[in-house]
């Protein structure tokens, strides 16, 4: 049986291979990693199931595997977390949705490239419930809204694979102190700002913003499994 960390809720639908796993409470950086890790294995060995897991971090900085040490403009400002996913620094916080993704890619084709355009249509479709037109943009990671004849960071990807089963995964601004982004360049990118649902203008719950993701997720991965 999966250890389930305190001030969690649980929804699994047995009809659902997927379980989804909502946080109602603040997580540490390092505890999430160590339940990622067990799922992880557990998933690789038949003895649980894929798992889509909805959380907030207490105010952070993750350096992925491409971050350079310039990009961390103010080291003491938050703590830092070597993170085992690609990317580069990135900002974690309260009224940031994290949802981190243990999906078996042996169930789907393991086509990386399809399976990172699919977690950026995951944003786009969760985007647009909220009437935001979310895009891609070529050579950059993530998803991007035009603010102001400006083009602004909304939701940040950065996965890792294992056993060809992923773990990390995606990010959306909700309503995060966006000034937190300042002790960082974003992504490595210091032409392009950040935003928020928020920061649009729109005042959408934590519960609201969970709704679209999960069925956003089943309207872009319903025919990804086998």
């Amino acid at each position: 049986m999966p250890r389930i960390p305190q001030g969690f809720v649980l929804e699994h639908n047995m009809n659902d291979a997927i379980e989804w796993r909502i946080g109602d409470q603040i997580v540490a950086y390092d505890d999430a990693v160590g339940e990622m890790e067990r799922r992880v294995a557990q998933i690789r060995s038949g003895d649980a199931p894929e798992l889509i897991w909805l959380l907030e971090h207490p105010p952070l900085y993750t350096a992925g595997s491409s971050a350079r040490a310039e990009d961390l403009l103010e080291p003491d400002r938050f703590p830092v977390h070597a993170a085992g996913r690609g990317g580069e620094y990135t900002y974690h916080g309260p009224g940031q949705r994290v949802a981190y993704v243990m999906l078996d890619l042996n169930r789907r084709g393991r086509d990386v490239r399809l399976f990172v355009r699919n977690l950026e249509q995951w944003m786009i479709e969760t985007l647009a419930a909220f009437g935001v037109a979310g895009e891609r943009r070529e050579g950059r990671v993530g998803i991007w809204v035009e603010q102001e004849e400006q083009e602004r960071k909304i939701a940040a990807i950065g996965v890792r694979l294992r056993h060809w089963i992923s773990f990390h995964g995606v990010s959306l601004n909700v309503a995060p102190d966006l000034t937190h982004y300042g002790g960082i360049v974003p992504c490595g990118i210091s032409e392009h700002g950040v935003t928020s649902l928020a920061d649009l203008g729109i005042s959408a719950s934590m519960e609201q913003a969970d709704d679209a993701l999960k069925k956003a997720f089943y309207k872009v991965f319903e025919d990804q499994s086998a």
